[in-house]
């Protein structure tokens, strides 16, 4: 039930509305209950749902520059959200596999794993164990 006090022409009124169906609202002015239609339907005010993305570690790749005779694709694993690093699961030269563990990242009081999302070897590791990094930092570079 809603309360309102209103002012029309030097006119003070005590409304409550006590109920709403379709375009039928029942309330009272003044002690005296009226059933009032409004011309059209009243939408009721739906809270929006707030959707969070699944946090997946980003992946870019783009052609590597000057890293050997190949001249393979090189790619980058970037923080999905920001946290502290807690521990590192590959080094430098180490060959990973799908879905391998690189890094646990902790995040809001959680912790969360993330996993390699391709095959190749570790080129470099940019994060060290402690660090704080920001959603978008880049943590592992990858080559083919």
């Amino acid at each position: 039930m809603k309360k309102y006090k209103f002012t029309i022409h030097g006119n003070q009124y005590d409304v409550q509305i006590h109920n709403v169906e379709d375009n039928i609202i029942e309330l009272e002015v003044n002690g005296s209950t009226y059933n009032v239609e409004v011309d059209k339907t009243l939408q009721p005010v739906k809270t929006p749902k707030l959707v969070r993305a699944r946090a997946v570690p980003a992946t870019d790749t783009t052609p590597s520059e000057g890293t050997g005779s190949k001249g393979g694709v090189s790619a980058t694993i970037k923080a999905p959200l920001p946290g502290t690093i807690l521990s590192i699961h590959c080094r430098i030269g180490d060959s990973i596999t799908m879905g391998q563990k690189l890094i646990t990242l902790e995040a809001m009081k959680m912790e969360n794993n993330i996993d390699s999302d391709r095959v190749g070897k570790v080129l470099d590791i940019k994060v060290k164990e402690g660090q704080s990094v920001m959603e978008g930092d880049v943590m592992i570079e990858i080559g083919g």
